[in-house]
């Protein structure tokens, strides 16, 4: 059985939909690039559901679910959606392999929601020399945000430079004689959290007394925690991924290591970090939240949490309710799903980025109150909010107001 590669396909293909890329046919009721006709559009998708970061492979078993439910209530302007998701292994050189794939053989419309800040990497150049849509990417690195550069690439969830801001402020103003360690991911995604935090600090960066990397090939970072508890640190900022995070809260608890914790939004989910690492070592943890959590009990009577719940039962019934990635996964498609109907029958490339280009004050469901998606032709950050929660008993609790990019 080959594992390194999964394929599952939304929808039926028939040899009556493939498409010339451009033009229009006698017949059709639109404008098409390849992966798009009058029955069809196909959206490419890449997501570690093997290796290190499996963890997320949640995300792309929920948006699979996501568009069944589109499919079965008729599609986007009558249109199925066919979602082509492939296993890249959090592997940046099998992530290469995967997308020419489904750009060049599977011939998709567009890529949506690919994960990874190494990943997403080491196809940036291609897709865009390629000119294909790379939309609302699952990473907050703050490189997707740069149309000048790269027109064809757009990120979705709050960047990690303004999340990294954020806690650099907090933490000037409520630990008492700040003393920083930083556990922190070697690749782009952990320097652009640890850059956030440099900017954040400002005059005070030299309170960082300690910086220690891992690799995402490593086992543990048990003797990272360590080291960082050594320094004396009163603060931790843990810039990692679900099992790495899961690792560094419980081995800080072992060796009675009790800092002010402040844990990167990518890792807040309750089942598959915070359980694993046990509730009791979790107290007080700070994070950033722009998404409804679905263990906050203030969500419990929420219209859109209710509606989400009965979409997980009758989508998406093996996965678990206390999973932020089932959440993310639910709100990013929404924003896709609203992309994809804005081009109406035009459905190029070039069209399906300039509607992209083109969300004003979007309201998706379950993202916090306050928090609206909004992009123009100049701005490819779509969500720019966040609130601050701490972790307590077995749920997040949310503190403070709604802060934006431009207040950080």
């Amino acid at each position: 059985m080959r594992t390194t590669t999964r394929r599952r396909f939304v929808g039926g293909a028939t040899a009556a939909t493939a498409l010339l890329a451009g033009g229009v046919a006698h017949g059709q009721k639109g404008k098409y690039d390849e992966g798009a006709s009058d029955t069809e559009i196909k959206i490419g998708h890449t997501n570690p559901y093997s290796g290190p970061a499996s963890a997320y492979g949640v995300i792309g078993r929920s948006e699979e679910a996501y568009w069944k439910m589109v499919n079965d209530k008729g599609g986007i302007n009558g249109r199925k959606i066919r979602f082509i998701t492939m296993d890249d292994g959090y592997s940046p050189p099998k992530t290469v392999e995967v997308v020419r794939q489904m750009v060049e053989q599977e011939k998709v419309l567009c890529l949506f929601n690919t994960l990874g800040t190494p990943t997403n990497t080491a196809i940036h150049k291609y897709v865009n020399l390629k000119k294909i849509p790379h939309l609302f990417v699952a990473t907050g690195a703050s490189k997707w945000g740069k149309p000048k550069e790269f027109p064809w690439t757009m990120g979705w969830q709050p960047d990690y430079h303004t999340e990294g801001v954020i806690y650099a402020k907090h933490m000037l103003a409520n630990v008492k004689d700040a003393k920083i360690a930083v556990l922190m991911q070697n690749d782009d995604y952990g320097k652009d959290y640890y850059e956030g935090l440099r900017d954040g600090l400002g005059k005070d960066v030299g309170r960082i007394v300690k910086h220690v990397t891992y690799e995402v090939t490593d086992p543990t970072v048990d003797s990272q925690v360590i080291q960082l508890k050594d320094t004396g640190a009163n603060a931790f900022f843990n810039i990692t991924t679900p099992k790495f995070a899961a690792q560094a809260i419980r081995k800080s608890a072992e060796i009675g290591w009790k800092p002010a914790h402040y844990l990167n939004n990518v890792s807040v989910s309750v089942a598959s970090v915070m359980k694993p690492a046990g509730f009791e070592n979790s107290q007080d943890i700070i994070t950033a939240f722009y998404l409804k959590d679905p263990t906050d009990k203030q969500f419990d009577n929420d219209d859109d949490m209710k509606m989400w719940r009965e979409w997980m039962a009758k989508y998406n019934p093996g996965g678990s309710t206390a999973d932020a990635a089932n959440v993310l996964a639910y709100a990013v498609c929404y924003t896709m799903q609203k992309t994809l109907e804005q081009c109406g029958n035009d459905l190029t490339r070039e069209n399906l980025m300039r509607q992209a280009a083109n969300l004003k004050k979007l309201a998706v469901p379950l993202l916090l109150p306050g928090i609206v998606v909004n992009t123009s032709p100049t701005d490819f950050y779509p969500i720019q909010s966040v609130r601050l929660a701490k972790f307590k008993g077995e749920s997040w609790e949310l503190f403070g107001d709604v802060m934006s990019n431009e207040n950080a």
